[in-house]
């Protein structure tokens, strides 16, 4: 009798909202175009699923990412065929480097047309190999169906990552049976192999000096406390990896050392110290500049342990590799770890966490008499900007960082103890951060959101201001403005080139007529006010953050090629 009952006919726009509104979609972020107009209509019916529009796609895609990353849920966008696709492609790369759960649609061409390459057609899938997860065309209503299922399924599954849908126009105006069936939720916190876990305990327990290094899988995974009593029980120092986008560790913890300088003699002159790496949902290690100097010593005993198989070993051979969910693993290596400690090994592990908060104590304080020494010079120094930030927002506010080389010292000031405390951009695609602060705050509509943004990445996506201004989103956005790419100015003059000598650096000034914040930000309805000081940055802040609609502070901050801390 069963197989006689026929399934209902449905729209392909309809059902495709239905399956996202079953697997707990909320928001679409994007900007639609003629391809996506069945979407749009179809959402008049769907006052359940909120539309954000973003007025370009790179802006989109920082929103959805953000709002993916701060929720734990999918992110959802809509691009608009080839032209859409490819303005999006910059800030996607940073979502793929992030490994950012996104289901990535874009609109394609009816396909009665296609063989006749109409405007606005091309193949879609191609442009995104390289970067997705798992990519699709569904070619009837009822394959859209099984592709939407498959895709967010696909994506949140570790390692998670973007995947992709090309939605064709027919398909989505068209009627067809479908068979709207919910999935059923799957576990993805696996535990790491038992006699691997033993292994790396009798390792590690060897060492006589061990660090630890932590990275983004951390956050991920929440373990932020498992991976504290691991290294608790060692008495390690921890460090986070070249390029951390998240709170992998407790910043205040007095074994927490900072964040790995990014570049390869410095990293070396660490690992040098220390007898055992062991690498816990980081990379090891990402470089954006080559260099002659090998950073990891070939002698050096690495333990690595990660959710995702393709990272471990990557690039330098593991003694120990584990596979697993880390919140899930990390407690049974813990207690390993206290089962095969001997007297004398825990009182090792004692001293050195000592000697960890000795120095830890030791780096602040220098640093703090470093900014002190220069707190009353203007421009404001970097270093004094970041100080300040870190002293006047409310302990519970969300940071969302893209200040490249302005924030430097911003997590040594800054105390964060949580995974959802901080997001930063780890791809090195500029544009990210102004608009993923949009999307934090849409997941996290509770707490404060500071974006702290380089002037050069606010013009990547200064629409996003917009999109903030029309949802009345209290976002807040301080913008760190030196006018210039001082990132490339390092660079080049590091080299000592012709650029260094003359000291005449092209292409790199923001300057003649330097950018008006206050202007852009009005423009796009946005209160927008100018902090000169360090007092008048707290001021702002403090302000910015009790009112009910985004505020863009604007920051002159110091200009010299050698900063002053």
């Amino acid at each position: 009798m069963k197989e006689n009952m026929a399934m209902p006919v449905i729209t392909g726009r309809h059902a495709f909202l239905e399956v996202l509104h079953q697997e707990g979609v909320e928001y679409i972020f994007g900007n639609p175009g003629t391809t996506e107009l069945p979407l749009m209509d179809a959402l008049v019916d769907r006052p359940d699923i909120h539309y954000i529009l973003a007025l370009q796609e790179a802006a989109a895609v920082g929103m959805a990412d953000g709002y993916a990353q701060a929720s734990g849920k999918i992110g959802v966008l809509n691009l608009h065929v080839s032209p859409g696709l490819g303005n999006a492609l910059g800030v996607l790369y940073d979502s793929w480097r992030m490994k950012t759960p996104l289901l990535v649609t874009a609109g394609q061409q009816d396909q009665r047309m296609q063989l006749s390459e109409p405007v606005l057609w091309s193949e879609l899938l191609p442009l995104m190999r390289m970067y997705a997860k798992w990519s699709w065309e569904p070619r009837t209503i009822k394959d859209l169906v099984t592709a939407t299922r498959r895709a967010i399924k696909v994506a949140m599954t570790p390692p998670t990552g973007m995947v992709f849908l090309s939605l064709p126009m027919d398909v989505l105006y068209g009627e067809g049976e479908a068979e709207l069936w919910t999935t059923p939720s799957m576990p993805t916190r696996l535990r790491a192999d038992r006699s691997a876990l033993e292994q790396a305990a009798t390792v590690l327990l060897q060492a006589r000096h061990p660090i630890i290094v932590v990275g983004d899988d951390v956050a991920q995974s929440d373990a932020l406390s498992e991976i504290v009593q691991v290294a608790e029980v060692l008495g390690a120092r921890v460090f986070s990896d070249t390029f951390p986008g998240r709170t992998d560790f407790p910043s205040d913890h007095p074994l927490y050392q900072g964040i790995l300088v990014r570049a390869q003699p410095a990293v070396r002159a660490i690992l040098e110290q220390t007898d055992l790496l062991f690498a816990v949902g980081a990379e090891v290690f990402p470089f954006s500049l080559p260099s002659e100097v090998e950073p990891v010593p070939a002698n050096l005993t690495i333990v690595h342990m990660h959710s995702d198989p393709w990272e471990v070993g990557k690039n330098y051979p593991a003694k120990v590799g584990i596979v697993g969910d880390l919140k899930a693993s990390l407690p049974e290596l813990a207690q390993l770890l206290r089962q095969k400690q001997t007297p004398s090994q825990r009182d090792e592990a004692s001293k050195r966490a000592e000697a960890a908060a000795q120095a830890k104590q030791t780096a602040f304080e220098n640093l703090k008499s470093l900014a002190a020494e220069v707190a009353n010079r203007l421009p404001i120094p970097a270093a004094v900007l970041m100080q300040t930030i870190a002293e006047s927002v409310p302990a519970e506010t969300i940071i969302v960082d893209e200040s490249i080389t302005s924030g430097a010292t911003l997590r040594d000031f800054l105390v964060r103890k949580s995974a959802d405390s901080f997001y930063g951009m780890r791809g090195g695609g500029l544009g990210w951060g102004l608009p993923a602060a949009i999307g934090v705050k849409l997941a996290k509509p509770d707490r404060p959101v500071l974006g702290v943004i380089g002037d050069g990445s606010t013009l990547y996506v200064n629409q996003a201001l917009w999109t903030a201004a029309h949802y009345r989103l209290p976002v807040v956005w301080l913008i760190c403005n030196n006018a210039q790419y001082m990132i490339l100015k390092r660079r080049l003059h590091a080299y000592g080139g012709a650029a260094a000598k003359a000291e005449r650096y092209i292409g790199l000034d923001m300057m003649d007529p330097e950018v008006d914040f206050l202007a852009l930000a009005r423009a796009m309805g946005v209160h927008g006010v100018r902090a000169d000081t360090a007092d008048a940055v707290s001021k702002a802040l403090r302000e910015a953050l009790s009112r009910n609609g985004p505020t863009l502070i604007d920051v002159p901050i110091e200009r010299s090629i050698k900063p002053a801390v």
